[in-house]
């Protein structure tokens, strides 16, 4: 054995990632014995298999793709960050540092030396800082930066599939003078009970987000005209149902407004998507207001469907 041999033992032996030797078919031949404690399999039990002992098939393709690049890039290695079981089924996530090993006398290498770390904990705080950026903090429901998104994205999808979308916007009736009234605390608590019970009262598929101020939006992908105004009278049923004491408002109760549109996915549609069905929503709410409040007003308008080429 020769000493550089030597040195390679002795550090992927005492490191507390798995150091392993993999060949050009992925396939490895030398595991650490950090493989334990990080993947819950003895080296032995590795050796002669490839990736997908471990890592998970839905994450296959995209492991595969960055070795291919990291080949062609002429050993310009990229990390893989990927999930993974291990022995026992437990989830992790691995992120994967390989470096080929080139013969001076051949123009490709024969195997190289990746190095496995758990990064489960780093990845769990980043979905968690993730999806703070993207609630709201006073209801916990989404922010406008992600109802943007949200629509955005289901918006595109509507239209590769040629249907249909709609959009409620809802507002609390006469917010300002029950805030002058009753405190701002007990407004937000207002607030945060209208935003649960409008996300109790429709799909779990459905977004809803706080739009501003007192105002919601619940999106409501492949649902009809009729199918928004019913969800639209159930959301407003149900806040009005909470009977959260408003001496302001008529009949004493805090009350909502909703705007419903829906958009259709259609040939000969000419309105500028999704901002047509946000200004549609809008308008339809401000005649639910200026025809009484605690009412839904709604109405429908087509799209361009020659877009969805380009979703």
């Amino acid at each position: 054995m020769s000493m550089n041999e030597t040195d390679f033992k002795f550090l992927a032996e005492n490191s507390a990632d798995v150091i392993c030797r993999i060949s050009a078919d992925f396939v490895l031949h030398y595991v650490s014995p950090s493989s334990w404690r990080v993947l819950g399999w003895r080296p032995e039990e590795l050796v002669g298999k490839g990736p997908s002992a471990y890592v998970i098939p839905e994450d296959m393709p995209r492991l595969l793709e960055i070795a291919r690049q990291n080949r062609s890039q002429g050993g310009a290695d990229t990390l893989a960050t990927v999930r993974a079981q291990k022995k026992d089924g437990t989830p992790i996530w691995i992120e994967i540092n390989p470096r080929e090993m080139h013969d001076p006398g051949k123009e490709e290498a024969e195997e190289a030396v990746i190095v496995m770390r758990d990064v489960t904990e780093r990845k769990l705080l980043e979905e968690k800082l993730s999806l703070l950026a993207m609630t709201d903090g006073l209801t916990g429901l989404a922010n406008r930066r992600a109802f943007d998104e949200a629509l955005e994205r289901e918006w595109k999808l509507t239209l590769r599939h040629g249907t249909q979308i709609s959009l409620l916007l809802l507002d609390i009736d006469h917010f300002k003078p029950f805030n002058d009234q009753y405190g701002h605390q007990v407004g937000d608590d207002c607030l945060r009970a209208v935003a649960q019970a409008a996300a109790g009262a429709v799909r779990a598929t459905d977004i809803v987000a706080r739009y501003g101020g007192e105002e919601l939006a619940v999106i409501l992908p492949q649902v009809d005209v009729e199918g928004a105004r019913n969800t639209a009278e159930k959301v407003r049923g149900v806040i009005e149902g909470l009977r959260i004491p408003h001496g302001g408002n008529p009949g004493g109760w805090v009350t909502v407004s909703i705007g419903a549109a829906t958009a259709l996915a259609r040939v000969g549609g000419t309105m500028r998507m999704p901002e047509g069905l946000l200004q549609a929503a809008d308008h339809a709410l401000y005649r639910a207001k200026f025809g009484g409040r605690n009412r839904v007003e709604g109405g429908m308008l087509m799209a361009p469907r020659q877009l969805a080429i380009v979703a």
